[in-house]
């Protein structure tokens, strides 16, 4: 017991303090004649033996001691009842009992200039400082300051300076470089490492338009499943911090497109002119949705964003569609007089929504044109044809129908081809919304004419068509020529088309529809490899109506985009090749027509204008030339085409379906359809807290 005693109270004194508590712990025990061993055991003596201790110790050096204690329950001595007056044995619960120390401050160790022969100086507070490699910067603690750990790091980490004289460690301290302190560094703590990890997943699961339970349901399970069997089970606890529940995924998005329509603004503000897309659809839950596509030059590029996608609450009508565009202009103070053009389906001549909204735009942006979408005018031209190819068009897609609108003659239809060893195995439904379907429904149908000959009843009124020769040729003329007017529209198609990359799509159309129908009067159909294919097929030749009809097609088709495809006096003909002009366009005064000179005139500039495209082109050229590159920006940046309306409505009826009717998609079309990228780390400094759930 004295032993244990000595113990406790040695756990933090010199041998002096232990002395001389032990010497008149001893006279007490002789003055009151009570064993040593039995004394801690008496709980009435309890109280009397601590205070005598603490007495001593604080007479001694003035230092608190730590003193055993334990609960008194836990305490009671268990006297015998055989043994009444004797103190008995008591049994003591070592594991119940309780410690409180109260220790003096650590001992702190001082730098010592014979240090520096190790290679070390001192950093931070000179009494109580840090050991740090004149070598290789790193910084120990102070209980590393001591010869043989400051010789041992010299002599492991930098065994070829381990013979070196204090001289050239001086040296080396006294050197420039290291004068400079140490850069701190910055480390995220694991709050704000999370934040940023959930908004990052965040953003690809708007980018991908999937649910956001996603993130919860199984991007959190797959990460910790990579990360423990890549590294351990430790990191991959790591992950639970990354909160990806359906509210938090909402909450992030919501930011993330926050901070792109403001990155956007501030472009807008900035910028010397920009122009819109507008169209308007429905959802799946029955509002009316209306698409704003903006195209404005930044730094050396002309971009393309989308500027607002709302809902219509009340009557789809034009004035609300204006009003809706007015109050975004409005609330972020974008000037209409900025607005150049307003691209739309509508056209001068028809009267509607869209077109009433573009004439109120029209009226608060004075200097701005409207434009129909060449696409469209395309998709109406290409409409016109003959009564003997239109109908034969309206059989082959009855036929189709015949076989789509039932499912179990699919199936059949599907079986059919697989034992045949047909190329398709199904027939593709044509829709009169989607442009580019004609062409490839048609070819289908041809190359399983023989599959639909055998599979179709005898019964159904169309089916002797497949045996038809003269339809036939004239079904596979119709596949050709949709095809090939399918591919025109599919290349003007896409983002950053300018209205002269439309033109010369229409031009080239224009001049190979004179070449074929030239070639048709000569009884030459290489041109049309579907129906050159099939002559050869039957060895037969096409018939004097035919070619009339295939002829009257061609040359219909060619005056009917005419009307549609006008072609003017082009006085901006110098932004598509400034290389070309010789004359002063008219829509140049003196000094730009000699800023052009001087342009052309520049080799370099030459060389960029083969190496860049014709809007990156102008757009680097706002600097050296700014009067007329601003002039060639302006021409560019009208929209040709409704591309990007259509696609933004593609991927609105993707991201919103009939499982999610109640889903807010302006956030997520703000960022998929937007070519900015938000900036996470802005988002996270915003915020006040940095739990990883906020």
């Amino acid at each position: 017991m004295v032993a244990h005693l000595l113990c406790i109270l040695s756990y933090d004194f010199n041998t002096f303090v232990i002395l001389n508590v032990y010497s008149k712990l001893t006279m007490f025990c002789t003055t009151n004649s009570l064993p040593m061993d039995l004394l801690l055991k008496q709980g009435s003596l309890k109280q009397e033996v601590e205070s005598f201790c603490y007495q001593i110790v604080s007479e001694s050096n003035d230092q608190k001691v730590g003193i055993l204690q334990s609960e008194d329950e836990q305490l009671q001595p268990a006297v015998s009842k055989n043994s009444e007056g004797e103190l008995s044995r008591v049994k003591f619960m070592s594991n119940s009992n309780k410690i409180t120390t109260f220790s003096k401050k650590p001992k702190r160790r001082k730098y010592d200039e014979s240090y520096l022969s190790f290679g070390f100086t001192y950093f931070g507070n000179r009494d109580a400082p840090h050991a740090q490699c004149v070598l290789c910067k790193k910084i120990l603690s102070n209980s590393s300051l001591a010869p043989s750990k400051l010789r041992r790091h010299l002599e492991t980490k930098h065994a070829a300076y381990k013979d070196k004289d204090i001289s050239f460690f001086k040296q080396h301290l006294e050197s420039p470089e290291n004068n400079k302190p140490p850069a701190p560094k910055i480390v995220n703590t694991d709050n704000e490492s999370a934040t940023e990890a959930s908004y990052n997943v965040s953003y690809h699961i708007a980018l991908s338009g999937e649910a956001h339970t996603i993130g919860e349901l199984l991007i959190k399970p797959c990460a910790k499943d990579v990360v423990m069997r890549m590294f351990d089970e430790q990191y991959s606890k790591k992950i639970d911090a990354v909160q990806l529940s359906n509210s938090t995924v909402a909450r992030r998005i919501k930011d993330l497109a926050a901070d792109i329509e403001e990155e956007l603004v501030c472009r807008l503000k900035i910028c010397d002119g920009f122009s819109l897309q507008l169209d308007e659809s429905a959802d799946v839950s029955g509002l009316a949705v209306l698409l704003v596509f903006v195209r404005y030059r930044f730094n050396k590029s002309i971009e393309e964003d989308l500027l607002l996608c709302e809902s219509l609450q009340s009557n789809a009508t034009g004035e609300e569609i204006f009003n809706c565009i007015n109050s975004f202009m409005q609330k972020h103070e974008i000037e209409w007089e900025k607005c150049v053009d307003v691209c739309s389906d509508a056209s001068r001549a028809m009267d509607g929504k869209i077109a009433e909204a573009v004439t109120l735009i029209k009226y608060v942006a004075p200097e701005s044109s409207s434009s129909h979408c060449l696409l469209y005018r395309h998709a109406l031209a290409v409409k016109t044809m003959p009564a003997s190819l239109k109908n034969v068009l309206d059989q082959a897609v009855q036929i189709i129908n015949y076989i789509k609108a039932r499912p179990h003659q699919s199936r059949l239809l599907k079986i059919l081809c697989e034992e045949m060893g047909a190329q398709h195995t199904a027939l593709l439904l044509n829709t009169e919304v989607r442009w580019l379907s004609r062409g490839k429904v048609l070819v289908r149908l041809f190359e399983l004419r023989r599959e639909l000959l055998v599979f179709m009843d005898s019964a159904f009124r169309l089916s002797d068509c497949l045996t038809n020769s003269s339809w036939l040729l004239r079904l596979a003329y119709l596949a050709d020529i949709f095809t090939k007017l399918n591919e025109v529209n599919l290349s003007m198609q896409g983002k950053n088309v300018t209205v002269f990359t439309v033109f010369d799509k229409m031009s080239s159309l224009l001049r190979k529809l004179e070449f074929w129908a030239s070639s048709v009067e000569e009884e030459n159909f290489d041109c049309f490899p579907t129906l050159s294919d099939f002559l050869t097929e039957i060895n037969s030749t096409v018939d004097k109506d035919i070619c009339s009809a295939i002829v009257q097609h061609l040359r219909g088709l060619r005056s009917t985009l005419l009307k549609y495809f006008p072609v003017t006096n082009d006085n901006n003909a110098w932004v598509r090749n400034p290389f070309t002009v010789t004359v002063k366009p008219v829509s140049l005064v003196a000094r730009d027509y000699e800023s052009l000179i001087d342009l052309t005139s520049d080799s370099q500039v030459k060389q960029n204008f083969s190496e860049l495209s014709l809007n990156d082109f102008w757009s680097s050229l706002i600097q050296e030339y700014p009067s007329v590159a601003r002039r060639a920006v302006r021409v560019l940046l009208p929209f040709a085409t409704m591309h990007l309306c259509e696609t933004g409505f593609s991927y609105y009826a993707a991201t919103k379906t009939k499982y999610r009717k109640r889903l807010d998609a302006a956030p997520h079309m703000r960022i998929r359809l937007s070519n900015i990228t938000p900036n996470i780390k802005r988002i996270c400094d915003k915020k006040t807290q940095k739990h990883c759930s906020h």
